[in-house]
């Protein structure tokens, strides 16, 4: 007998800003994995072996309502925790805006976007897997392979709902897996196995708070600087991680500044920015995405 759909309310203190969450997500939505309509996000979640579902919007008041399909009553608390993380809504965003104002740039964005947080993610192989597969490619480009990659490797869902088809693949499959047959570098390929492979070697790869994570990543073959801090950003919730090489961060300030900006120059007034250079990116991740 299936478990009935549960309604659950996850409480933030205002603002919050829903439609650039969920622009964020929508535009990196994955093809049965992931669903955005009518200002609803929906997708796939798979915990300790059991598959479900959930939807979240904004509900009456400072809270998301999430309508939660999954079999195992005893995971809503690891579900809600996850839930949390994914969409920020423990940020202390008075303490932050009070440390990023002091640059008149990050003062002019925060007026513009007061409720903006930092998209977080389910899982952190799920993440780790999206930001290899976006080194140097568009992220257009990269969301299609990661599609081709849960079509393929993926377990599907017992009960498909609404265009949510399958669940993100397990490490093990990964781990074993000759990924290179979905239309990427080999070396990419190579890439994507070994840091399934390192999450099995290594479960906490991912976890948050852990000192020394960005070190840890860097040292898997494949794995830059990139590629470490923008996991640290969402997985990791490290409030400081900073991807300074990101073409999309040094197009935003570029455009916002009018001339031309090097990753070098980038860093450098990132340092203003400390301890909350993360939510600085969004700000100019959101300023771009505005502007497009």
């Amino acid at each position: 007998m299936s478990q009935p759909a549960q309604k659950l309310r996850l409480d933030y203190q205002p603002p919050y800003d829903w439609p650039a969450m969920l622009g964020f997500l929508s535009a990196r939505a994955i093809a049965g994995l992931e669903r955005v309509a009518d200002g609803v996000y929906s997708r796939s979640v798979s915990l300790n072996g059991v598959h479900g579902t959930f939807s979240i919007t904004p509900a009456t008041g400072d809270a998301l309502d999430v309508r939660l399909d999954f079999p195992d009553a005893s995971a809503v608390p690891e579900i809600v925790t996850r839930l949390r993380r994914m969409f920020d809504l423990d940020a202390d965003l008075p303490r932050i805006h009070q440390q990023l104002v002091v640059d008149p740039l990050m003062a002019r964005l925060i007026a513009e976007r007061p409720g903006l947080r930092v998209p977080g993610t389910w899982d952190g192989l799920e993440l780790a897997i999206r930001a290899v597969l976006g080194q140097q490619i568009t992220v257009s480009a990269a969301i299609k392979l990661a599609g081709k990659l849960v079509a393929q490797y993926g377990e599907p869902l017992s009960s498909p709902l609404s265009g949510l088809t399958h669940v993100f693949p397990e490490a093990a499959v990964l781990a074993a897996a000759d990924l290179a047959t979905l239309g990427m570098p080999k070396s990419r390929g190579q890439t994507l196995s070994g840091v399934a492979q390192a999450l099995l070697d290594d479960p906490l790869l991912f976890e948050a708070g852990r000192d020394g994570g960005v070190t840890r990543l860097m040292a898997l073959w494949g794995i830059g600087d990139w590629t470490a801090q923008y996991i640290a950003l969402r997985q990791m919730r490290e409030p400081d991680a900073f991807p300074s090489g990101d073409v999309g961060l040094i197009n935003a300030l570029a455009a916002l500044e009018g001339g031309p900006v090097t990753p070098r120059e980038l860093l450098a007034r990132a340092q203003a920015w400390r301890p909350c250079r993360a939510y600085a990116a969004q700000l100019l991740w959101t300023s771009l995405a505005r502007a497009d």
